[in-house]
């Protein structure tokens, strides 16, 4: 297959800097878009994968997969964007397209396993798949997203995960108008579960340890914020929600929110990966028919959905612009939380 050399920035080891390097992109094929990327935003997983901290990863490792660029290129047989378009791709770039989930839209639970957007099975050229962090993507139409025109687009490059991440639960358990939701931290996926469920019309509180947030909660659109490490602050709000969305992405103790929950309330992980400690204790989930569920980012149909409600109510992320040259140094100060909210590429930095 016939391939092109693409400048990129990633890592050759765990233990290694993220550096200038050079990938093959695959030629255009019938059914796919070849995408310029101009902005690329910066995600926990990117970090975590470039030091393997989840183990298996693949190295060269090229992170990124909140993409927003333009099509300067399709296949013949593509008839849902044509060069010039502004579009977007995500975590997914592939899945088997034919199992139970994959037929329902739901690639991202593809039983035959989906293809990441970077280190993933390259299914074409052989390898692992190179992320965002590229001059440019050649992707399979139907992994492809059409992005509102009207949206700032840096700012719409973290929606593509934690963006969707959020919305997807908002959308299965089934948020509308008089839903009382709670958040459990405010990052790049607490920022956005604020911002989306108050746009479905949900009364919206942020759990926070400390009192530091409550500024930023108010004005992301909570009506209000409970500090978790005030016990009358947790009793005052017992049995309150029908959702939680739990956004820390470390090992904490779930218990005193699963008693927030309203009868048949649910408190969804989508932020940890792991183990639950303390122990979960079920007393209250019974006594109440309350869940403890986990979810992953959404399929294309639902990711479209999501972009084309954040167009039509002007939602975006709240982001931080650098350069490519300056990813190691945000990847430092991700571990520090000290970003408000997300961190986007300015991919021209890269032609530089």
């Amino acid at each position: 297959m016939n391939t092109s050399s693409t400048k990129a920035f990633g890592t050759k080891a765990a233990d290694a800097l993220l550096e200038e390097m050079t990938i093959a992109r695959r030629e255009v094929l019938p059914k796919d878009v070849e995408i310029e990327i101009l902005y690329c935003g910066v995600c926990h997983s990117d970090l975590h994968t470039a030091r393997n901290d989840w183990g298996g990863s693949l190295y060269p490792a090229v992170p990124g997969h909140e993409i927003v660029g333009r099509v300067t290129k399709v296949g013949n047989e593509v008839t849902k964007l044509k060069v010039g378009d502004l579009a977007g791709v995500g975590c997914l770039v592939d899945s088997c397209h034919t199992c139970d989930s994959c037929k329902q839209d739901l690639e991202q639970y593809c039983l035959n396993g989906f293809t990441g957007t970077y280190n993933g099975k390259d299914k074409h050229i052989g390898g692992h798949t190179f992320g965002g962090y590229s001059e440019k993507v050649v992707v399979d139409e139907h992994f492809v997203l059409k992005v509102p025109a009207n949206l700032n687009l840096a700012a719409v490059a973290p929606l593509l995960c934690a963006g969707i991440t959020t919305w997807s639960p908002l959308r299965h358990w089934k948020v509308g108008k008089g839903s009382k939701v709670a958040v459990v931290g405010l990052g790049g996926l607490g920022h956005m579960a604020i911002k989306l469920a108050k746009g479905l019309g949900a009364e919206v509180t942020l759990f926070s340890r400390t009192p530091d947030k409550i500024q930023d909660a108010i004005e992301l659109g909570a009506d209000s914020v409970i500090i978790s490490t005030d016990d009358q602050q947790m009793k005052s709000v017992s049995g309150k929600y029908d959702l939680i969305i739990d956004t820390v992405p470390y090992v904490h103790d779930v218990n005193p929110y699963v008693a927030t929950l309203n009868i048949n309330g649910t408190l969804v992980l989508v932020g940890y990966l792991g183990g639950l400690e303390p122990i979960l204790n079920t007393v209250p989930m019974i006594m109440g028919r309350k869940s403890v569920a986990g979810s992953v980012i959404g399929g294309i149909a639902e990711t479209q959905e999501m972009l084309d409600f954040c167009g039509e109510h002007n939602i975006v992320s709240e982001i931080e612009i650098i350069k490519m040259q300056e990813i190691n140094e945000a990847y430092e100060r991700m571990l520090k939380s000290d970003v408000r909210y997300r961190f986007v590429i300015d991919m021209d930095s890269l032609k530089s």
